[in-house]
């Protein structure tokens, strides 16, 4: 369906660590089918990286696997260094205090 390998290689990495958290919580398909509401094959294609699993799917395994948190880390906003520096309290910067005794310049006869 998609003809991008790095799209490609994301969902399949996904998928794999879905079916991981799935059977490290000793899940079988089945059983982890009817909590998402899906049946085995749509989750075996979710498991294999399909892109043509919808995205509710993902999210109710997310769910499922108690990681829902983690979603909102996907497109979080993220503040640019500007932002950042407007954010940060300014110091007050003062110069450094005069001397009381002023420096004479002698003059060489």
């Amino acid at each position: 369906m998609f003809c991008n390998s790095e799209i490609e290689e994301s969902l399949i990495a996904m998928g794999a660590r879905v079916r991981k958290l799935r059977l490290a919580k000793g899940d079988s398909q089945a059983v982890f089918a009817m909590r998402l509401g899906v049946s085995v094959p749509t989750l075996r294609e979710l498991e294999q990286g399909s892109p043509a699993v919808g995205i509710g799917v993902f999210v109710a395994a997310l769910w499922a696997l108690s990681r829902l948190a983690d979603l909102d880390s996907i497109l979080a906003s993220q503040e640019s260094l500007f932002e950042q520096l407007k954010r940060q309290p300014r110091e007050r910067k003062r110069s450094p205090r005069r001397s009381k005794t002023k420096a004479t310049i002698s003059s060489a006869p």
